[in-house]
């Protein structure tokens, strides 16, 4: 085996791509700060206890494992980072009103989330803390419209979905845990036929709403027709106010998907995607998770995204990289101090080394720095 081979989906960025990454990744923090959003920044691995939290049996399944030698506790190396930072607002932060935070970091995962996919994602995001209002949500939801504007994605589609709406279907029928993880791969697979047996005790009106499910896809006149021939239950009524409001905005092509519970068991009311026509995953993730904080002792409202950084890099419009100055290597003070101002305006200058001369650095060099009437000048090769 050579040693230089790399597991499966671990990858290296080299520096056109890691470039890109980053300007990214600078512009899209600086739109969260000036919304007000301040940037934490929480440890790649915890103890399994407070890391799992509230997350679901998934996230346990996504995560690597370790025993820490110090204490011989189990620890475990993030695969989201959303609930360090739940973490971090309910147990560190204990601030009493609203809380705006926004963070950047890699995780990594036992197994790709599909065939596109890295097992080492860079995950950027921001999340409110404090409020349970449908206002949040919207701001939320607004932010990222943004951020992918930013971004200049081709081709992007908001589908958005409301987890009350099964839960308060699955509780009216008073469905075990078993036949509730039935129900719930049936709608994740829109399979009607998987449907029919697990439902098969219920009553009738339950019964034909869960099954009615998988057709409520589209536009906004989904939630006409939910609001006709689903039960008049009050869960159910309050998700489709929810839905109607947050689907008005047009910063962003929306769909509604009622069958869509992704985090069924991490999210507490709105749950959205974000696609893009040239890649079959998601590129961002969000909704409300009121109840991941109860575990670390306070039970606030919250609402969040997450955006693939990665991803949206590749996808975004390629950016030309800086046209770099070469300078010769001599000792001449004048000559340091032009290549210090020219690297304080944010030019790249790139000084020879002995016997490379002239090689440009790859053809990164398209201009020279060079002495002319007793000054150094830049001008083009």
């Amino acid at each position: 085996m050579r040693n230089w081979v790399l597991p499966e989906y671990i990858e290296d960025i080299l520096p056109p791509e890691a470039r890109g990454i980053e300007s990214l990744r600078a512009r899209l923090l600086e739109l969260f700060r000036v919304h007000g959003y301040e940037l934490v920044m929480p440890p790649l691995l915890e103890y399994t206890e407070s890391l799992l939290t509230g997350t679901g049996h998934d996230m346990d399944l996504r995560t690597f494992k370790l025993v820490d030698q110090l204490s011989g506790r189990t620890m475990g190396l993030r695969a989201d980072i959303t609930p360090q930072v739940a973490r971090i607002d309910a147990h560190l932060l204990n601030r009493e009103g609203v809380t705006r935070l926004c963070y950047c970091g890699s995780v990594l995962h036992t197994l790709p989330a599909g065939l596109t996919s890295t097992r080492e994602p860079l995950q950027i995001g921001a999340e409110i803390y404090g409020h349970a209002g449908i206002e949040s949500d919207l701001e939320i939801q607004r932010l990222l419209a943004q951020a992918l504007k930013l971004c200049r994605l081709p081709d992007v589609r908001l589908d958005i979905g409301h987890v009350a709406v099964f839960r308060a279907l699955a509780q009216r029928s008073g469905v075990s845990p078993g036949l509730e993880a039935d129900l719930f791969a049936g709608l994740q697979a829109k399979d009607v036929s998987a449907l029919q047996a697990p439902t098969r005790g219920m009553d009738k009106a339950t019964r034909n709403a869960i099954l009615l499910l998988p057709e409520l896809y589209g536009g906004r006149e989904v939630i006409a027709r939910a609001r006709r021939e689903l039960p008049k239950h009050a869960e159910i009524t309050r998700a489709l106010a929810d839905l109607d409001r947050l689907t008005a905005m047009e910063d962003i092509p929306v769909s509604i998907d009622l069958a869509d519970l992704r985090g069924y068991h991490y999210h507490s009311g709105v749950a959205f995607a974000v696609y893009c026509a040239r890649l079959p995953s998601a590129i961002a993730l969000g909704g409300r998770y009121d109840g991941v904080g109860k575990a670390f002792g306070r039970a606030r409202p919250a609402t969040g995204f997450t955006l693939y950084l990665i991803e949206l890099a590749r996808l975004a419009p390629a950016e030309p990289g800086p046209a770099c100055i070469r300078a010769p290597r001599m000792s001449d003070p004048a000559l340091d101090a032009a290549m210090a101002s020219l690297r304080r305006s944010g030019e790249v200058v790139i000084q020879d080394l002995p016997g490379h001369e002239n090689e440009g650095d790859e053809g990164r060099c398209a201009r020279d720095l060079i002495k002319q009437k007793g000054k150094w000048q830049v001008k083009k090769i």
